[in-house]
């Protein structure tokens, strides 16, 4: 159940100055296997993300990190602790339309067109298509010239720009991507990460990003949040401080090495 916040604990850090688009505080998530068998998935996890923040979340197979994601959306519910998004429950985010989303699997619309995938959330929402917004996000995700291909017609690396564009195309408050150049050849993924990085800079947007590649993580995130092993809780919370726009000179650099090889540990230790 999703439970509100600490009576006055909201109003005392709007007036502290907090400006926190996402707050977690004490969620545990269980599932029910049948048979009274439950799964726990997160135990007593607690996070907090600035309005205009990049956070990505790493950590082992299984441990809850796309569950993080489906609390935040609202898609699921804390067995205990709350979530707030933006001072509200989740779901009002969602229905609102101030969400975004993008998977690993595109899930684009296979019979339309490009401009046709990224102006869908237009029509979802019962709203005109802003065909301004749609033409700057074509060009905004490198897609110019590309306005009528079908999806079969675009590489993996293409397709994925669609899927991001399409869950940028409603401004939403929130950016939420679940792995989604986790598909791709190490050097379209490369590329992508550099094009996400563009993107954001331009959008500002708060995103999570879950991944399980750490060099992609320190990338693009302002923080990284190591997970542990199922059932999942908050290992440790990493702050990234290599400069923006951070290019390929970055991740040759020996303090970038020093900082992966960290993660890396950590994880090794998350999986034991």
């Amino acid at each position: 159940m999703t439970l509100a916040p600490p009576h006055g604990a909201h109003d005392a850090a709007t007036a502290a100055g907090s400006r926190s688009a996402v707050r977690i505080s004490g969620a545990d998530k269980q599932f029910a296997l049948g048979r009274g068998k439950t799964l726990t998935a997160l135990e007593a996890v607690d996070l907090e993300i600035e309005e205009g923040e990049f956070v990505a979340i790493i950590g082992p197979s299984g441990c809850g990190k796309s569950t993080i994601l489906r609390l935040a959306a609202g898609l699921e519910e804390p067995t205990n602790g709350f979530v707030e998004i933006f001072g509200a429950a989740p779901e009002k985010l969602a229905a609102e339309h101030r969400l975004g989303v993008a998977f690993q699997e595109h899930a684009l619309l296979p019979w339309a067109s490009v401009r046709q995938n990224i102006a869908l959330p237009f029509k979802v929402a019962g709203r005109k298509v802003d065909d301004q917004r749609v033409d700057g996000l074509i060009e905004l995700v490198g897609l110019s010239g590309f306005e009528k291909a079908r999806p079969k017609q675009l590489s993996g690396g293409m397709r994925q720009r669609v899927s991001i564009a399409r869950a940028l195309a409603l401004s939403p408050d929130l950016l939420l991507l679940d792995e989604p150049f986790g598909a791709l050849d190490a050097v379209t993924r490369r590329r992508m990460n550099a094009e996400l990085a563009r993107i954001w800079a331009e959008e500002r947007i708060t995103t999570i990003l879950v991944t399980h590649d750490v060099d992609e993580a320190l990338i693009l995130a302002d923080r990284v949040v190591v997970m542990t092993g199922r059932p999942g809780r908050v290992r440790t919370v990493r702050p990234v401080d290599f400069p923006r726009p951070r290019d390929r000179d970055v991740t040759r650099r020996d303090d970038f090495h020093a900082i992966v090889d960290e993660m890396t540990g950590l994880l090794d230790g998350a999986a034991a």
